[in-house]
C-alpha cells in the first residue's frame, strides 16, 4: 500500500515537472500574442468615468475567462477529431479582427448618421451609460475571443505527442495566467492618472514631481497604445490569414530571407510591415463586402412584396 502511494506521488511529481517545462516553452511562443492582447484591450477599456475603469476591466476579464472555458476544451476536441478545422477557423477569427480595424478607421465615413446620432446622445442627459457600457465590454470580449483563440492554438501546438492529460493542464495554465497578466497589467495602465494625482497632492516634492510625470505621460501612453491596439488589429489578423495561404506565405517568406541578408531586425519588421498591409487589405475587402451586402440585403428586406 505504501509503495504504491509513493509511486502515484513520484507519479505526479513527474507529471508536474512535464507540465511545468510545457507550459514554459507554450508561454515563450505565445508572449507576443499577449504583447498584442495588452495593447488592444488597454485600448478599448479606456475612456471611461475613473470610478468605472477597473469595473470594466474586470468585466472584459471574465468575459476573457469565459472565452478560455469555451475555447480550451473546443481546441482540444478539434485536435483530437478535426485537426484541419483549426486553420480555417483561425483563418475566420483573423479576417474578423482585420475587419474590426478598418470599420475602426473608417468608422466616421461608414457610419456618419450614426455618429451624428452618438454626438446627440452625448448630449443628452439621459444617456444610458450603462448600455454604452455593456456595449464595449462585449466588444472587448468579442475581439479576445480571437485574440484568445490564437494564443490557445498556438499553445497547442508545442504540446504535439503529448497526452491528454498534459495538453489540457498547460491550456488551462496559459489560460488563466495570459488572462492575469493582460488584464492586471490594463488595470494598471488604466488607472496610471490615478497614481499621478495621488502623488501629486501628497505634497512630498519628490512625489509632486513625479506625479506630474505620470500625469504628462499617461495620456501619451493611452493614445500610442490605441495606435498599436489598432496596428496589432492587422499585423495579428493579416499573420494569421497569410500563414493559411500558402503561396502568400512562401512569397512572403521568400521576402524576408532576401532581407535578413541583409538585416535580422529589418526582416522581422519586413514581415510585420507585409502581415499588417495583408490585414489592411483583407479588412478593407471583408468591409467592402459586408457593406454591399448589408445594402443589397437591406435594400430587399424594405422593397415591398
Amino acid at each position: 500500500m505504501a509503495s504504491s502511494l509513493l509511486a502515484l506521488l513520484d507519479d505526479i511529481t513527474t507529471l508536474l515537472d512535464d507540465v511545468a517545462a510545457l507550459t514554459k516553452a507554450a508561454a515563450t511562443k505565445t508572449s507576443g500574442i499577449m504583447g498584442d492582447d495588452l495593447a488592444l484591450n488597454a485600448e478599448q477599456v479606456s475612456g471611461f468615468a475613473a470610478a468605472r475603469e477597473l469595473p470594466v476591466v474586470w468585466g472584459v476579464a471574465k468575459g476573457s475567462l469565459v472565452n478560455k472555458v469555451i475555447l480550451v476544451p473546443a481546441a482540444l476536441l478539434l485536435s483530437a477529431f478535426a485537426p484541419a478545422a483549426i486553420q480555417p477557423v483561425l483563418m475566420i477569427g483573423g479576417l474578423f479582427l482585420c475587419f474590426e480595424g478598418v470599420e475602426k478607421l473608417a468608422h466616421k465615413w461608414l457610419h456618419r448618421a450614426d455618429a451624428h446620432e452618438d454626438q446627440l446622445e452625448a448630449l443628452a442627459p439621459e444617456m444610458d451609460l450603462v448600455a454604452f457600457e455593456k456595449d464595449k465590454i462585449k466588444g472587448a470580449v468579442r475581439t479576445d475571443f480571437v485574440l484568445s483563440a490564437e494564443i490557445v492554438v498556438i499553445a497547442l501546438g508545442t504540446l504535439t505527442g503529448r497526452s491528454l492529460a498534459e495538453q489540457a493542464a498547460v491550456l488551462a495554465i496559459i489560460g488563466v495566467a495570459a488572462t492575469v497578466f493582460v488584464y492586471g497589467l490594463v488595470a494598471g495602465i488604466v488607472k496610471l492618472d490615478d497614481l499621478g494625482l495621488k502623488l501629486v497632492k501628497s505634497g512630498t516634492k519628490a512625489n509632486v514631481s513625479t506625479g506630474r510625470l505620470i500625469l504628462l505621460a499617461a495620456p501619451k501612453m493611452m493614445r500610442t497604445l490605441a495606435i498599436v491596439g489598432t496596428a496589432a488589429m492587422f499585423t495579428v489578423g493579416g499573420g494569421i490569414v497569410v500563414h493559411g495561404i500558402h503561396p502568400v506565405a512562401e512569397f512572403f517568406e521568400h521576402l524576408k530571407e532576401r532581407v535578413h541578408e541583409v538585416s535580422g531586425v529589418l526582416s522581422t519588421i519586413t514581415g510585420i510591415v507585409l502581415d499588417g498591409a495583408f490585414g489592411v487589405v483583407a479588412g478593407a475587402a471583408c468591409v467592402v463586402v459586408f457593406e454591399l451586402g448589408k445594402k443589397l440585403f437591406g435594400t430587399r428586406a424594405s422593397s415591398p412584396a
